[in-house]
């Protein structure tokens, strides 16, 4: 389906895709687009805005010298994993007796490593995976060969709902032995959480089936306690953190928005942890200390408060106009779009020659405006099915990580090319 570039005759090499986001970048930067040229909209951008929002600080200087330029434990500092197990504890745990230590935390080089460490200390279980969810998951399922990846299909008509009730049908149906999620749900913005949230650890509990849960938009939750700026987390229905399947997966990419630095973490059983460092000790050795010693004082109370209440504060507003202004174009949405920040909407009313997502994203490309084609997030590890005609075809993922004022440039452009195309 996606170009590549040829390889070698008789190459010992196999070609890998480029997905997702980083796909649609690499066809925008061939149409021209650079990142400091304001003529250009990302309304596909995988990040959010990185300036000072509010009243939070931020990093402004790396410290480098002879001790940071050493090799760092693969595992994390382990000043840094203390921080991170007390970070949980303040933020989800207060009461519960069996608090998280710096033994359950694995810090590793960005989402993607730690990702990829969770999937290398999977066994020979069937692993279940949603669609639609992250592009990325494509490859990471696909190249290790020790478990088997089961879809699960959520339904666009049931607003993406997937109860406890659900989790346990397909356990003892599929025979799962773990299933892997973003939570909140990039695309879908669909959210597990509170009652429901604790009702699918007690499923995984009794089945003994692994939740392997990336949390990154965990900050990005705009149905939780607005006044008190809430976060979503499923470390407050964890009973012991040894006994229990259960790895959660964060990082600053998105929640404290540095995703330069490559910095994120699993918090897990100490086990689980203790292989993810070993698997990281071969797949990629581990983030730098420089950048995990200029992190440590994120996680403070008082700074990660103002980076939340500072995050909702600029995102909220942002959302309510992107969605707004998306449905008066004829953009129809299955759901409320509960979390992360973007908005996953039915193209279907668009014009005929626009209204799939690659067709739309090819033109969109021509009005320097970039989104995402929905049907990336129709995860296929291995190229199984015969078909590549996904049921996300008609879908986009817009976001609105940029900051509002390009989101209306944005929208301008969408206006013009609509009216172009109906020309």
């Amino acid at each position: 389906m996606l170009s590549q570039t040829p390889l070698p005759p008789m190459s010992i090499f196999q070609p890998i895709q480029k997905t997702g986001v980083i796909y649609v970048m690499a066809e925008a930067h061939k149409a021209g687009y650079r990142e400091d040229d304001t003529a250009w909209v990302n309304l596909g951008q995988g990040q959010p805005e990185t300036s000072t929002l509010g009243t939070c600080p931020r990093l402004t200087e790396i410290v480098v010298n002879d001790r940071n330029a050493e090799y760092a434990p693969v595992a994390g500092l382990w000043e840094l994993r203390e921080e991170i197990a007390g970070f949980y504890n303040r933020e989800y745990r207060r009461g519960l007796p069996r608090p998280f230590s710096a033994d359950h935390v694995c810090v590793a080089p960005g989402g993607r490593a730690a990702l990829t460490r969770a999937a290398a200390t999977i066994g020979r279980v069937n692993l279940g995976h949603l669609i639609p969810d992250y592009t990325a998951y494509e490859e990471l399922l696909n190249i290790f060969r020790s478990f088997i990846p089961i879809p699960v299909l959520l339904e666009p008509e049931k607003g993406y709902g997937f109860a406890a009730a659900d989790l346990e049908k397909e356990i003892l149906g599929r025979g799962l032995g773990a299933l892997l999620l973003s939570n909140p749900c990039n695309p879908t913005g669909k959210c597990v959480a509170g009652e429901e949230l604790e009702r699918w650890l007690a499923v995984a509990r009794k089945s003994v089936c692994a939740l392997i849960f990336d949390e990154f938009y965990s900050m990005y939750w705009w149905t939780g306690d607005a006044a008190n700026h809430d976060s979503l987390s499923a470390a407050r229905y964890i009973e012991d953190i040894d006994k229990e399947n259960v790895v959660l997966i964060n990082g600053l990419t998105k929640g404290w928005r540095y995703p330069g630095l490559r910095i994120a973490w699993a918090i897990g059983p100490q086990a689980v942890c203790e292989a993810m460092a070993s698997a990281g000790s071969f797949l990629d050795g581990g983030a730098t200390r420089p950048l995990q010693k200029a992190a440590l004082p994120l996680f403070a109370a008082e700074r990660y408060a103002q980076e939340r209440a500072s995050i909702q504060n600029a995102f909220r507003p942002k959302r309510q106009y992107l969605i707004a202004e998306l449905k008066k174009l004829g953009v129809r949405f299955d759901n409320d779009q509960e979390g992360t920040f973007y908005a996953w909407g039915d193209i279907s009313a668009f014009p005929k020659t626009i209204n799939d997502g690659m067709s739309f994203f090819s033109e969109a490309l021509r009005h320097k405006l970039i989104v995402v084609p929905g049907e990336f997030f129709d995860i296929d590890p291995g190229q199984r099915r015969e078909s590549r005609q996904s049921r996300f075809r008609h879908y986009v993922r817009f976001s609105f990580g940029a900051p509002l004022a390009r989101l209306q440039a944005g929208i301008a452009s969408l206006k013009q090319l609509l009216a172009a195309v109906s020309a």
